[in-house]
């Protein structure tokens, strides 16, 4: 039976890891559960938990006669092998299971859903973060939202005051240190994708901080609390929260049970008798059971260093520690027999031509570009996050620069309600001079939606495109051409190439964004500092960071991406466009970097010659797995 305030619906979702845990919540307080078959769901570490498909139709009917709603998770991003699955378990669930909506990431499913009468929540990792993304969503026939994790509760209320659409919002649980749908390191270290349902975690190791080469002692600086906001319950009400989730599908019944009583008592006597609520009734349960200490995040604005956890546990563990899912690992060096195997199985999947290469790379400075461009580059990134100490790129600088060049503006990952608006004067400015600029590099589907039609726009990798159906949906709204994500495999890098090629674009040097971060890590230090830290985990290995112009934090790979070797191969295979990603080098290597890349394209056959005269360790990153 629902629950409203109001007239507005108050919805407690709680977890069901696997059937026997859904039987045993059943009678609880809670409004829905949510929970994930055996494939296509993002929690897939532990084979005892999620349904099968036979499971997934009962637990459905189970739920409707308990009078609760059910959801089902597709909200994994998705490869070959998984497209290959998806239309036949999307038809399974719109006409077997009959979930009350599924919850999804991969923006393929959007697609692949029209018709089948399936209602869409958009996952938590969409990173949804602006009006414009939730506005164009609402047209493609999301129902709900899953807010970005950084989102606070008023943001959450401007959101519904301004849109039609429901929103849930994390009340409780397990946080991620990172941006959603922003951290690449686990599949880069391990193969195992935190964006594909099997983090390895490497955000929970033991770090202290470097800083011009002085080691400051930190604990776990990136292992974040728990999110609890039992006391807030009130706030989440008036905020216009529609959803009130539970994390929770690898925990067990016993922990959910407490929760779900504690809260949905708690939504019962504010509803009950608002005037008279006691927020802090039984908050002694909880804090009694958690497994570590708790935080309201970003709720209430910027958490700072009470994000972080610091405490050992009753259990003898550290749950802070990576230690149940990994240990400090090295980044995976080039290999000539990992150089072999990848050449041996892109030649078995050669394009019918092989179209010419062109050259771009993304850039920290005017500098930096103009330094690109003389040495070979066929077009610059100019970056929308500057890493500091660099000094933002003003107007008069981009203008010259872009006479007879090809420059793209990029736009901030996390492009704001303000981002947008400054982007839009920034660029449609006509009592100023005219930028004359290529165009813009989008890392949201908001970005998109506003500058559509507009300007030429490419598709950064923050957009998390794996497979050809998640590009061709970005290039149906309106991107020239896509940056393929760093995460994917060599199977799936061959397969978006060959079909499409001419518009995508991949990374083939330097390094991405492993870990985007609203938290600051900068905020350990004794003295301000804007200069480059470094993490070092417990085997020594030192992990870069840069701090950029907005404050957010960029953990970068300490061996930089390198597909030289195998260039000539990825060209035959149907690779049109590669980038360099340069904004942390200085500009003398971006002349080498640049300069060697562009006799490789000239001649390919060179490319291993030219790789040996690097003389560095690289890694082929998720190419590895």
């Amino acid at each position: 039976m629902a629950r409203y305030f109001n007239g507005k619906k108050v919805e407690l979702l709680a977890p069901a890891g696997n059937f026997e845990i859904l039987k045993e919540l059943l009678s609880l307080p809670c409004d829905a559960f949510y929970f994930g078959g055996k494939l296509l769901n993002m929690r897939l570490h532990r084979k005892d938990y999620n349904f099968s498909n036979a499971e997934l139709v009962e637990a459905v009917g189970m739920a409707r006669g308990a009078g609760k709603l059910a959801y089902i998770t597709v909200n994994n991003l998705h490869g070959k092998a998984d497209l290959e699955l998806l239309d036949e378990y999307l038809h399974f669930l719109a006409e077997e299971a009959k979930p009350d909506a599924i919850i999804v990431q991969d923006f393929s499913v959007l697609g692949a859903v029209a018709g089948l009468g399936l209602n869409i929540h958009a996952s938590v990792m969409m990173n949804v973060h602006n009006i414009e993304t939730v506005r164009r969503l609402r047209e493609l026939g999301v129902k709900r939202v899953v807010v970005s994790r950084e989102a606070s509760l008023a943001y959450v209320k401007l959101l519904a005051a301004t849109t039609d659409m429901e929103f849930e919002y994390f009340v409780h649980g397990d946080m991620c240190i990172a941006h959603g749908g922003q951290c690449l390191y686990s599949q880069i270290l391990f193969g195992g994708s935190s964006n594909m349902g099997k983090c390895y975690k490497p955000c929970r190791w033991d770090f202290d901080i470097e800083v011009n080469g002085n080691l400051c002692k930190t604990s776990f600086p990136l292992a974040a609390k728990d999110m609890c906001l039992y006391e807030y319950i009130p706030d989440l009400i008036s905020n216009r929260v529609t959803s009130f989730k539970i994390e929770g599908r690898m925990r067990g019944a016993e922990y959910i049970s407490l929760l779900v009583n504690a809260y949905g008592d708690a939504i019962n006597r504010y509803i009950e008798d608002p005037l008279n609520f006691d927020r802090k009734k039984d908050i002694w349960k909880i804090q009694e059971n958690r497994n570590r200490d708790t935080t309201t995040a970003y709720a209430f604005g910027w958490p700072d260093l009470s994000f972080i956890n610091q405490r050992y546990e009753g259990t003898g563990k550290f749950f802070s520690s990576g230690k149940v899912f990994s240990k400090a690992t090295e980044e995976i060096s080039i290999t000539a027999k990992r150089t072999g195997e990848i050449k041996e199985y892109l030649d078995k999947h050669k394009a019918p031509i092989a179209g010419k290469l062109s050259l771009g790379v993304k850039v920290n400075s005017i500098s930096a570009a103009k330094t690109a461009l003389d040495k070979g580059a066929d077009f610059v990134y100019l970056s929308g996050e500057t890493f500091l100490p660099g000094a933002p790129m003003v107007r008069e600088d981009i203008c010259r620069l872009a006479q007879g060049q090809r420059i793209y503006l990029c736009l901030p990952r996390m492009t704001f309600d303000i981002d947008l608006d400054e982007y839009s004067h920034f660029l449609d400015n006509s009592r100023i001079e005219r930028l004359n600029i290529e165009g813009l590099v989008c890392t949201n589907l908001g970005a998109i939606y506003r500058f559509k039609g507009k300007h030429r726009l490419i598709g950064d990798y923050a957009l998390n495109i794996c497979n050809r159906r998640a590009a061709e949906f970005f290039l149906n709204e309106g991107l020239q051409s896509f940056t393929i994500s760093p995460e994917v495999k060599l199977e799936d890098l061959a397969d978006i190439l060959n079909a499409k090629g001419e518009e995508a674009e991949l990374i083939v040097h330097g390094s991405p964004t492993v870990m985007y971060l609203e938290h600051d890590l900068y905020k350990n230090l004794a003295a301000d500092y804007a200069g480059q830290i470094y993490l070092v985990d417990e085997a020594g290995f030192k992990h870069p960071v840069s701090k950029d112009k907005n404050g957010r934090n960029h953990i970068l790979l300490y061996k930089d991406l390198c597909l030289l070797p195998v260039l000539k191969e990825l060209q035959n295979v149907g690779a049109s466009r590669v980038r360099i990603e340069a904004a942390h080098m200085e500009d003398n290597e971006v002349a080498r970097i640049v300069g060697v890349y562009r006799m490789a394209i000239n001649d390919p056959d060179k490319c291993q010659a030219l790789y040996d005269t690097l003389r560095h360790q690289y890694s082929f990153g998720a190419l590895e797995f």
